[in-house]
């Protein structure tokens, strides 16, 4: 038999036979405390996990499903997105190291490197934007010991060749992790690709339906492994069972999901392309975009996730536009069923070299709804735009 594909093993893990009757999915145990018959059989950790932080069914069988997923050796689940990058930058650096990355790098990323790393010896050399891959190969400095990547960048969605960039770097001696919550770790896998460690929030696609918060660290290496679990471990970072049997559900459905949101986010895309009140529309997936080559010679999917450059406009004008949405919710996050809608201006100013936008810098995340009907408010929203460039 053919290997099966992405969303046939998904749902055929938790199928297999073997394991006598049983639900389909796992019991959700709730536990802090776990008993054992006698004093050797408690001191046997493969019998099963001896306390609650070691997890119990749900969140072993998610590890299980985004090890597979991912191509990787081991997973290990946090309890956020943002846990998910700085575990590793924990693991892996020393006082005196420095990390590569760019300007582009997730905001909240980039403040633990700033104040956090920083304070501790941990310096950060922030590139610009759109840095390709021989301009980062190229900032390798005796003391870097890490590049970290994201591709599509964070808000303005800059891609990067992050197999020629972990080439280089394994040559040289110098590790690197890619934040891949874009891709959910199915439409790109950086381990495959000659990255160390690959992250995502599973909050986001994985997750799916807006209510749990978690975070996914996969990795092949020994060395990195052994480092990560022991943060891990000597942190206490735990996820509730509630959470991984959550997780685990969104899990099941993720490539439908993925694919659905992606076939409607290109609609939504090429029809913002052609409106007069946008500049650009930063979504690699979209023909004649940034970053469009090199996200149709590595991917296999895309994110519903882009970024709106306005012609012109203030931070009235952009507020106007979103204030006048009723379909797209306005708030922080994406990769569940709802579309959502982000203000993003105010972020560039956090940057060593902000990019120069013809205007404002709007986030859209189109969800599961009728691209029909996103498209009609979105349509209300920009007719709310073109108002508000008019008011003295």
């Amino acid at each position: 038999m053919p290997t099966p594909s992405d969303r046939t093993r998904l749902i055929a893990a938790a199928t297999r036979r073997g394991r006598g009757r049983r639900p389909v999915n796992p019991p959700l145990e709730r536990a802090s405390t776990m008993l054992s018959d006698t004093v050797g059989v408690m001191r046997d950790e493969t019998d099963g996990p001896s306390y609650g932080l070691s997890g119990t069914s749900a969140a072993r069988d998610l590890r299980c499903a985004l090890a597979d997923l991912e191509g990787a050796e081991d997973v290990f689940l946090v309890p956020s997105g943002l846990a998910a990058v700085t575990v590793p930058l924990l693991a892996l650096l020393r006082p005196g190291d420095e990390v590569v990355t760019t300007d582009a790098v997730y905001g909240p990323t980039r403040r633990f490197l700033s104040r956090y790393q920083a304070a501790r010896g941990v310096t950060t050399r922030f590139l610009p934007a759109d840095a390709d891959a021989a301009a980062i190969v190229a900032a390798l400095g005796d003391r870097t010991r890490l590049v970290l990547m994201e591709s599509p960048a964070s808000l303005t969605f800059e891609m990067v060749d992050a197999a020629a960039v972990a080439t280089a770097c394994r040559a040289r001696g110098v590790l690197t992790v890619m934040d891949n919550t874009w891709a959910a770790g199915l439409a790109y896998r950086p381990l495959a690709h000659g990255v160390d460690v690959s992250v995502q929030a599973v909050t986001k696609y994985v997750g799916g339906h807006s209510d749990v918060l978690m975070g996914a660290v996969a990795v092949n290496a020994p060395a990195c492994r052994r480092a990560i679990a022991d943060v891990i471990e000597d942190m206490g970072w735990h996820v509730s069972p509630d959470d991984a049997w959550l997780a685990l559900r969104g899990l099941r459905t993720l490539p439908l999901r993925y694919a659905e949101q992606a076939r409607s986010a290109l609609t939504v895309a090429t029809w913002l392309q052609a409106r007069p009140e946008i500049s650009r529309v930063l979504y690699p997936p979209l023909p004649g975009a940034a970053g469009h080559d090199l996200w149709t010679r590595d991917f296999t999917g895309a994110a519903s996730l882009m970024g709106l450059v306005m012609k012109g406009g203030d931070m009235a004008a952009g507020e106007a536009m979103l204030d006048a949405l009723t379909l797209f919710g306005l708030g922080y996050s994406w990769g569940g069923f709802e579309s959502l809608a982000t203000h993003e201006t105010h972020q560039m100013a956090y940057r060593d070299q902000p990019p120069a936008l013809e205007g404002e810098l709007i986030r859209l995340h189109i969800g599961l709804e009728d691209p029909a009907d996103l498209i009609a408010d979105l349509e209300t929203g920009l007719s709310a735009f073109r108002a508000a460039l008019t008011l003295p």
